[in-house]
């Protein structure tokens, strides 16, 4: 996608200046929020929108005027997409046979993708006598079968109940690692995202905000819109202002002097007394002290404590009543009401001018 725009009756933009290249047999996860422009890229990849401008190339083809039955690509939709007075078989040899493939092998490639899917005893079932899951891997057969240059995933995923989606999650993984055909999948799921995608590319309001491997994005995201867009729980965000006190720079927050690491001078320096962000990830704030660090906590009060299992998830309110989230271990000693020290790991923040640029001023330092 080259400078892509899509915009509706003149004055709607829903994707704007959108450039994405997306290498042959690789896995592309394209999220971000409700509304952002998500599914309108990839129907205008499909054909199914028209682009206002900009171009698609699939391969080395220009694919603007290429109508969606040419353009070799397979979409998998949200809502399964399959004929109900149709078995599964005849739903998976539809567009075979609209191509006038042969009986034999049209037979061939439903039985190898029943196979690989296992729904080969579902084949001879109509839609209402399938479970979501079960449907979802139908509409998966539908695309495997066309063997196309692309499989393009529309939250293929958003009906399925949350074990269900796990479990067809990993599928989907492995699915691609067997085929690898260059996949394009929508979602607005962080964490799906997060397992799924060998790239992503985060999108806000029909504009690209970081295009990284997922661990890039996690841990260095450009902007505090990535930053609180990934991560359960979020990331904490502490308003303050930086401030250079004799050999230390500082973070103030209402109460608290938290000092900075030394190597962050050279990206502050044009900040000093400029109000900014300071971002901490739950699993970076303890109770504990951090090792080699000082000069790095917060008085807080904790309000309640949630048991996820494999941690705690402590909620708490600073002195000027900012509330912020920690990750302790599962077994924590902490108890609502209880006044704490929390520390904050030095090595893992990120400082982010205000809004609207929310600009990660402390990346690559």
């Amino acid at each position: 996608m080259e400078n892509i725009t899509k915009v509706y009756d003149g004055k709607i933009t829903a994707v704007s200046d959108f450039s994405l290249e997306v290498a042959d047999g690789r896995f592309m996860v394209i999220v971000g929020p409700s509304g952002c422009g998500k599914t309108t890229t990839l129907r205008l990849i499909a054909g199914l929108e028209k682009t206002t401008a900009g171009n698609i190339y699939i391969g080395d083809a220009l694919a603007n005027n290429i109508p969606p039955n040419d353009r070799d690509v397979a979409m998998v939709f949200q809502n399964y997409a399959l004929y109900p007075h149709m078995t599964a078989y005849q739903n998976m040899a539809f567009a075979l046979k609209m191509r006038k493939f042969p009986k034999a092998q049209i037979k061939k490639r439903i039985e190898e993708a029943g196979k690989l899917l296992g729904i080969e005893h579902l084949l001879s079932r109509k839609p209402k006598a399938l479970s979501g899951g079960q449907r979802q891997r139908v509409a998966l057969g539908k695309a495997i079968v066309r063997n196309p240059k692309a499989f393009l995933f529309d939250e293929p995923l958003s009906n399925l109940d949350a074990g269900m989606r796990l479990t067809m999650r990993a599928e989907i993984k492995a699915l691609h690692q067997k085929l690898r055909i260059t996949t394009i999948y929508v979602t607005h799921d962080q964490a799906e995202a997060m397992t799924l995608g060998e790239r992503i590319c985060v999108i806000r309001d029909g504009m690209i905000q970081q295009i990284a491997n997922p661990m890039e994005v996690y841990e260095q995201p450009v902007n505090k819109f990535v930053a609180g867009f990934f991560g359960t729980p979020p990331m904490n965000f502490f308003k303050g202002r930086i401030k250079y006190e004799y050999d230390s720079i500082c973070f103030k927050i209402t109460g608290h002097t938290i000092v900075l690491p030394q190597h962050l001078k050279t990206q502050l320096d044009a900040y000093d007394d400029k109000e900014m962000v300071l971002g901490v990830r739950p699993e970076n704030i303890s109770h504990q002290q951090f090792v080699n660090q000082k000069n790095n906590e917060m008085t807080a009060t904790v309000d309640i404590i949630e048991p996820i299992g494999n941690r705690a998830d402590v909620y708490l309110s600073g002195p000027d009543s900012e509330k912020f989230i920690a990750c302790s271990k599962p077994y924590t000693e902490l108890k609502a009401n209880d006044a704490v020290k929390m520390h904050i790991d030095m090595n893992k923040i990120h400082i982010f001018e205000p809004e609207p640029t929310g600009k990660n001023v402390t990346l690559n330092a």
